[in-house]
């Protein structure tokens, strides 16, 4: 089958379970109606609107049956919306999509109003219902989906307002959704403060918290790789793999955004959430079926089974420069790199070092899971020194999947050296898009799919493993460690990693392979 073939045929798939229900049987006849709050800020021009273009253009969401709502403090126009997020949407030469931009932009409606106030809400209701009475939707079937493009702070006033004023009757399928950013939280109880908010008007069935990482396509890849996958089974354990490491790094620093950043910090804004998500889909065990809640939970039995975190197994480190951003206090003890080790005290995993990295500032920008294996017992070719076979799942940039081990080198005499068995999807899927991970996630809330969401018991007992460290560290008892922009990070960092177990392979640098 080639790729154009396969390309048509899941995009057919996907757009007949896009409008099921959540029960799963037949589709639903409403129309649906997708608000997104916050609509003039900057991550629904960057994120939200483009991933919903990048639908409807593939012939996911049907013109006929969606109306697009944007509502945010900002007193604009309809069109003036529309010329705010033209340019983040599609290149304007590129005639192919000029036509189907502007369909898009004429689903597209503003209205302005307050986050805490019924006027505002009245309005983007009577909107709302004035798209439904258009298309003759049945009461009871209409489909309402809020994303709220927004910061926590106005999380529970907004779902106070959507309960008050926008809710839909759901007698013959329809339903409403919310969607929610991270972070969600600073600690563990500013979280369960915020879940009990809005976990007192809406089912835990109508939350859907998004991580994006969790829509990203090597990280949903995970499931599949370990449990289609006969020879990976007796490995993935703790008799065969001597560490794992899940990593993330930019090589810029706050550009800007040090002020906000600075009230979370890396731990905060990517390790607690993005990295601690992949490491359950590494560690957890085989869920008896593929439905969200028997996923989700073996996810919560994995954080369960994590040991709190010691000092001795941390190391922070901030960037020369961070703060001269004058938006950043002097003092600010705030880690923009973070080394931590987490220990999950189960059968399968007992001993290992699950080691999450993240920072800004360094020496390359990319984000991936490395499996390590223990060495070869009684090695026969004296090749340890070379390096210790490696699972790496690469998830950006260049989206790879590749297995280093020691093979004999081409010539006359016996030599080892360190090679790879490479998937690289640049080069095995030529002409397949590869969905950004909005995309997926929002397609997913519009079928009622929750896999890749963050449930709240999820949620509660990952900021349990986090928050007594987070505390230390704003109270200054655990100290960054100054590191130079464009290095590797603090040099104790790598101490850290040598003391876990991880042996670096020198020499060896994976090359994505050229078309």
């Amino acid at each position: 089958m080639g790729s154009g073939q396969w390309h048509v045929e899941r995009r057919s798939t996907l757009r007949n379970d896009s409008f099921v229900k959540e029960s799963g049987s037949a589709p639903e006849t409403g129309c649906l109606s997708i608000a997104v709050l916050g609509a003039s800020g900057d991550l629904a021009k960057k994120k939200t609107f483009p991933a919903l273009f990048n639908l409807f253009r593939q012939g996911f969401l049907n013109p006929d049956e969606v109306h697009i709502f944007g509502y945010a403090r900002t007193k604009l126009s309809d069109e003036e919306l529309r010329d705010r997020i033209r340019g983040y949407l599609v290149d304007q030469k590129n005639a192919e999509q000029a036509e189907a931009l502007s369909k898009f932009l004429h689903l597209i409606k503003y209205v302005s109003g307050p986050y805490d106030s019924e006027e505002g809400f009245q309005r983007l209701d009577r909107a709302i219902s004035e798209h439904e009475i258009s298309k003759n939707s049945s009461e009871g079937s209409s489909r309402r989906l809020f994303y709220l493009a927004l910061p926590p702070s106005v999380y529970p006033s907004v779902c106070k307002m959507i309960k008050t004023c926008c809710m839909n009757k759901s007698d013959l399928g329809g339903w409403t959704r919310i969607v929610v950013e991270k972070p969600f939280g600073k600690d563990l109880e500013s979280a369960e403060q915020l879940s009990s908010q809005i976990g007192e008007l809406f089912d835990e069935s109508q939350i859907y918290r998004i991580d994006h990482y969790l829509g990203k396509e090597l990280v949903q890849n995970m499931l599949v790789l370990r449990f289609a996958n006969r020879f990976f089974l007796p490995l993935w354990n703790r008799d065969n793999i001597e560490n794992v490491q899940i990593v993330f790094r930019e090589d810029f620093g706050t550009e800007g955004r040090g002020g906000y950043f600075d009230e979370y910090g890396i731990i905060r804004d990517i390790i607690q959430n993005h990295l601690l998500q992949v490491l359950c889909l590494v560690a957890m065990e085989k869920p008896i079926s593929l439905k969200p809640e028997h996923i989700r939970d073996e996810k919560v039995k994995v954080l369960q089974s994590v040991v709190p975190i010691t000092d001795e197994e941390v190391v922070l480190g901030q960037y020369e420069g961070y703060r001269d951003d004058p938006t950043v206090p002097d003092d600010s003890n705030t880690p923009t790199f973070a080394t931590t080790i987490l220990r999950i005290h189960n059968e399968r995993w007992e001993g290992v070092p699950f080691i999450l990295k993240a920072g800004k500032a360094l020496n390359s920008r990319k984000a991936e899971i490395r499996i390590q294996f223990k060495d070869v017992p009684g090695d026969i070719f004296r090749c340890q020194k070379q390096g210790r076979n490696e699972f790496v799942i690469r998830l950006q940039p260049s989206e790879a999947i590749y297995m280093k081990l020691t093979v004999k080198q081409p010539g006359l005499e016996m030599q080892t050296v360190q090679s790879e068995l490479d998937l690289s999807y640049g080069q095995r899927y030529q002409g397949v898009s590869i969905p950004e991970a909005y995309e997926r996630l929002i397609l997913d809330t519009i079928k009622g799919d929750q896999q890749h969401f963050v449930r709240r018991d999820e949620l509660k007992v990952a900021w349990e493993i986090f928050t007594p460290l987070l505390h230390r560290i704003d109270k200054g008892e655990v100290k960054s460690i100054p590191y130079e922009p464009g290095s590797r990070g603090p040099k104790e960092a790598d101490q850290l990693l040598e003391k876990a177990g991880y042996l670096q392979t020198h020499g060896y640098i994976w090359i994505p392979p050229t078309l």
